[in-house]
């Protein structure tokens, strides 16, 4: 599974949000669009941010076991002792080596490509599988798990009559969803899932609507 996705294909029922009354009442509109946008609240805080303690954790220790190192071998020397071996042969090919032998070159590729990757996690929020909600008293901030959305949402289809399973896939934009229906007509079970789908949307209260993609199928023949 990659980062970006939460997938929930089990097909037991587990509790979910509460249906608003009228859900059921009155005929379902026919041929609604594939792609329906829940647009939220139209106020976006923002992600959540991530504490990244394990890649600083790692810088720090690493700089710290680096500079200790160092700094001790700088002071021996000034007390009178002898460089270190690994710095004097440091040194030595440090004023031997061109700029254009492929261990340097190699060298200032890797601290590249570490520098980019710590400049990229200090300006990125990280944290991706929290989707934020929206605020319901001042001071108070809701998060929820992609994969919790995809459980809520899956448990909503299940109750459609005649969806045998579901497979759906939650990322940060869109809510993705298979669908097997044994029995009924598949444009009726797409209509139906369109409603209580868009409906189970709405209920989590996401800052960020989420674009809903309904798919019906058959379920394979054994």
């Amino acid at each position: 599974m990659s980062d970006d996705d939460a997938e929930v294909s089990d097909t037991r029922r587990l509790p979910t949000l509460d249906k608003r009354p009228g859900d059921d009442d009155g005929p379902r509109e026919s041929g609604a669009p594939e792609v329906v946008a829940n647009p939220g609240d139209g106020h976006h805080p923002g992600r959540y941010w991530s504490a990244r303690r394990v890649p600083a954790a790692v810088v720090a220790l690493v700089l710290l076991g680096a500079t200790g190192l160092l700094l001790y071998d700088v002071a021996a020397v000034r007390a009178g002792r002898h460089a270190m071996a690994w710095r004097s042969r440091l040194g030595h090919q440090l004023a031997t080596r061109h700029l254009d032998n492929p261990w340097i070159l190699g060298a200032a590729a890797a601290a590249t490509v570490i520098g980019i990757w710590l400049i990229v996690l200090a300006v990125t929020p990280g944290l991706r599988e929290r989707l934020p909600m929206r605020r319901t008293a001042p001071g108070f901030r809701a998060g929820l798990d992609r994969s919790a959305a995809a459980l809520v949402l899956r448990d909503r289809a299940m109750e459609v009559s005649g969806v045998q399973s579901v497979r759906l896939k939650v990322t940060r934009r869109k809510a993705r969803t298979l669908a097997f229906a044994h029995f009924r007509d598949l444009d009726e079970v797409r209509d139906d899932l369109r409603t209580a789908l868009g409906d189970g949307l709405e209920q989590l209260g996401l800052v960020r609507g989420l674009h809903l993609i309904v798919n019906v199928r058959r379920p394979k023949k054994r």
